[in-house]
């Protein structure tokens, strides 16, 4: 059998710095399938069956805990009141249902009487679940399908709320709705009820094949989890106009994997920890048969994570990020509810010590004290009831230091941090400078040797026609008046005051403009303003690329020679040039004043289509991705033409290196920062990795495995502007989304994600994210013919903005003013103000 250590994270992971066994207590009976009760003060259980005890978490543990008599059935739910002055418990069964004075009950067994408790409601049936309201008015008391609203003070049923198809499990009230109850049942379902009126406001789906067990109110995100039998986790947005949709589901089995790969776990030791999490059964099975186990959520309570969050480490969006402990029959969880993934995992098989390997009922403190949590638990299998008591910060420091400490090592960084190494790919000269050295000896020779004289070697012969003006204009070319003007207008128009961009400023959401950019419906498959944000791209899968004016008024100029779909556009630092890249495996940069390709590159070059081509390194060098690969070219511009030789290009380009990413077939996105130095580069891949590379040393720096549950369509660094100023530590941060998986926010210098945004619709389209100059909001397309906007810090959307004619597929932020430009699938735009 395998030792204790080899499941643990350290050596420390096993010791009493991280759970104590408080107290163990025996019962007659079984007290397996409870409510429990916990509160900074109290712990209430029932002991054999019928009798109440309440643990004072501040007695030291020869103290005996307060006994009170009541029930003449066994005890099967119990809650604490909301208010502390004075402590109310509520203990139901099938017989009573009785709420207690706390500190009546300890005056009373002082004076040596028999403490009473109030009586509120009689022979209501089998009840599972009861909670007090917030102001401890009223009690909710699920019993069998029904719910009955009680009057906390005494004996009178204010409201039954009948609809639930199955017992009721839990009961919710809504702290911040008036007269609002939410409810779970094992018919698989949810229902939000006003409690005062009886009537039934919303009824969910059913959302699982397995009953749900457990239910809590997340009151600052406005939220509503709910827990099953199967050990998942559904989450649901309560914001008005949300219309209950989906926030998350969460699969606790699977998000164990990832946090155990995450954590440096080998294939060995996650092999050992799933054997190891099998129940042995005895009654119905053969001998040494196993059968795996899942982990039913028994209890969601919230997790005081304030003690160990280190803000050096982490981005402010994630520092005020709330936790849930989530209680299961093998073990407790930590989930973070801004990534929905764990924090820390606690398997009580892993402590030998503990009473309980395996769980039946299970409460937790909602707030530490003095840095400790208390977690009460009855046994599975046997008359035992366990309190624990846990070290929160030794736990999560015992669980992530190791990962802290690789993330620190690595020291990733966006802002350079050193000089630029002599062997560093980014000091490669530009061709520039290579076409200005002396040629070969022999061909000066060969070329000096032939005189550069006329044809005919007379000084003068009037047939040679060298004196005299030609008699007529043999060739004219035609020059488009229209397109100089555009010009001409596009520059005045980028004259543009040095103007701070509004940090404190709503986002765009206000509706100017709409045009179309074709005549029949083209998609836009990508759009960028300029650095000045006077001008904006945009590349059709039709091959035209567009350059119109930031308003979206007057025609657009168009650039045309490709001859496959444009993939991705992009400014030079400067303003002056485009670069853009196709499906035909083909790359064009642009005049901007001209509209002619400045650049060439063909298809000898690209063995497969070309991708997210963008300026780097402050317009010093191009990225390409071209398959499993992305290049980096060093190029110089030249737009003069020679009359002899006008159809061959001057501009010389070529590649400085090439870096292959690991184990993927394709590079489905890249992005770079052109605004300053920099050296990373974020890349994402076909087999849903992101991969850093880092270009001073020229190598990857770090890989993230298994980001999205599919490959990567778009990466999208916070890369501000120059209209705006952000602290430097904002600039690691960066957005991923995937289709079907959402969008996620990682830092770079701890290369995990720190939150994600779900509730746009995205299952079939890539559609795009932007994020705004200030860092404070981000933008996504929606195939449900609408744009979202996200706040940083809040991982449900703030503003939809609809009216669109067709799955909106890309968006984008100006750099220099409040304004949010969206691209749709018919080839409109639309422009949105404050």
């Amino acid at each position: 059998m395998e030792s204790q250590e080899d499941l643990c994270f350290t050596e420390e992971g096993c010791s009493h710095d991280i759970i104590l066994e408080r107290q163990v207590f025996k019962s007659k009976v079984s007290e397996s399938h409870v409510q429990l009760a916990c509160n900074l003060h109290y712990c209430a259980f029932p002991l054999n069956g019928n009798e109440l005890c309440i643990w004072n978490t501040g007695d030291s543990p020869s103290h005996q805990p307060l006994h009170l008599v009541g029930h003449h059935d066994s005890i099967t739910a119990l809650a604490f009141g909301s208010k502390i002055n004075p402590h109310l418990v509520c203990s139901a069964s099938s017989d009573y249902v009785i709420v207690w004075n706390l500190d009546e009950c300890t005056k009373k067994v002082l004076e040596g009487l028999t403490p009473r408790g109030v009586v509120v409601g009689t022979l209501l049936g089998m009840v599972l679940y009861v909670r007090f309201s917030p102001d401890d008015q009223v009690v909710a008391v699920c019993a069998g399908n029904c719910i009955y609203i009680l009057n906390a003070k005494n004996e009178a049923i204010l409201a039954e709320l009948e609809g639930h198809l199955a017992p009721v499990t839990a009961a919710e009230f809504c702290t911040w709705e008036r007269n609002m109850l939410i409810s779970v049942s094992e018919d698989r379902s949810f229902k939000v009820w006003d409690y005062c009126t009886g009537l039934l406001i919303y009824q969910s789906a059913v959302l699982t094949a397995f009953p749900l067990l457990s239910l809590f109110i997340d009151e600052e995100n406005k939220q509503v989890v709910t827990g099953c039998a199967d050990g998942q986790l559904w989450i649901f947005s309560l914001l008005s106009g949300h219309q209950y949709r989906c926030v998350a589901h969460v699969n606790l089995k699977k998000e164990q994997e990832k946090f155990y790969s995450k954590m440096g776990k080998s294939r060995q030791r996650l092999d050992q920890i799933q054997k190891f999490s099998k129940l042995h059964t005895t009654n119905d099975m053969k001998p040494g048969e196993t059968v795996e186990t899942t982990f039913p959520v028994l209890r969601i309570e919230h997790c005081d994570q304030s003690i160990h969050v280190d803000k050096e480490e982490n981005f402010f969006p994630a520092v005020n990020a709330r936790c849930l402990w989530i209680g299961t029959s093998t073990g407790l969880f930590i989930i973070n509810l801004a990534n929905f993934e764990l924090e820390a995992v606690v398997h009580y098989k892993d402590y030998s010590d503990l009473s309980i390997q395996f769980a039946g009922s299970c409460a937790l403190m909602r707030k530490a004290t003095n840095g400790k949590v208390f977690c009460l638990l009855t046994s599975m299998f046997e008359n035992t009831i366990a309190v624990l008591e846990i070290k929160l910060a030794a736990l999560m420091r015992s669980q992530q230091s190791d990962f802290l400490l690789r993330g620190k090592e690595k020291r990733l960084s966006v802002i350079a941090s050193c000089s630029l190494l002599p062997n560093s790919p980014l000091c490669t000269e530009s061709p520039k400078k290579e076409s200005s050295k002396p040629i070969n000896k022999k061909e000066v020779g060969i070329k000096s040797a032939m005189k550069d004289q006329s044809l005919v070697f007379h000084s003068k012969i009037k047939s040679s026609g060298y004196a005299t003006a030609p008699p007529m204009t043999m060739f004219s070319p035609k020059t488009n008046v229209k397109k100089n003007s555009k010009i001409t207008e596009w520059k005045s128009s980028c004259k543009r005051k040095n103007k701070e961009y509004p940090l404190a400023n709503s986002p765009p959401t206000k509706f100017e403009r709409r045009t179309s950019l074709t005549h029949k419906p083209t998609s836009i498959c990508c759009i960028q303003y300029s650095g000045d944000g006077e001008l904006l791209a945009c590349g059709l899968a039709d091959t035209s690329l567009l350059v119109i004016n930031s308003k979206l008024t007057g025609a657009p100029a168009v650039f045309s020679g490709h001859d496959g779909a444009i993939n991705s556009v992009g400014w030079s630092h400067d303003k002056k040039w485009l670069v853009s890249a196709s499906e035909d495996r083909t790359l064009r940069i642009w005049s901007v004043c001209n509209r002619e390709p400045a650049l060439f590159l063909g298809k000898e070059m690209f063995h497969k289509p070309a991708r997210f081509a963008q300026f780097y390194y402050i317009d010093t060098f191009i990225l390409l991705c071209c398959g499993a690969e992305f290049h980096l070219l060093s190029y110089y511009l030249d737009m003069r033409k020679d009359d002899l030789k006008r159809y061959k290009q001057k501009s010389i380009c070529r590649s400085v290196q090439k870096f292959p990413m690991a184990s993927t077939v394709e590079i489905t996105s890249l992005s770079a920062i052109n605004d300053f130095y920099s050296y990373i580069i974020l890349t994402a891949g076909s087999n849903r990795a992101l991969e850093v590379f880092d270009l001073n040393v020229g190598c990857s720096a770090a890989v993230i495995p298994d980001a999205h549950s599919r490959a990567v369509h778009q990466i999208c660094q916070n890369k501000g502007s120059a209209f705006s100023t952000q602290p430097l530590e904002a600039y690691n941060i960066f957005m991923t989304t995937a289709t079907g998986d959402g969008i996620k926010l990682w830092d770079l210098r701890t290369l995990r994600c720190e939150r994600r945004f779900e509730g746009h619709i995205n299952r079939c389209h890539p559609c795009g994210i932007a994020v705004t100059p200030c860092g404070q909001f981000i933008a996504c397309g929606s195939e449900d013919k609408c744009a979202y906007i996200y706040e940083m810090r809040s991982s449900t959307f703030s503003h939809k903005l609809a009216g669109h004619t067709e799955s909106v597929i890309n968006v984008a932020f100006s750099p220099s003013s409040p304004q949010l430009t969206t691209a749709t699938l018919d080839g409109k735009l639309q422009l949105f103000l404050p």
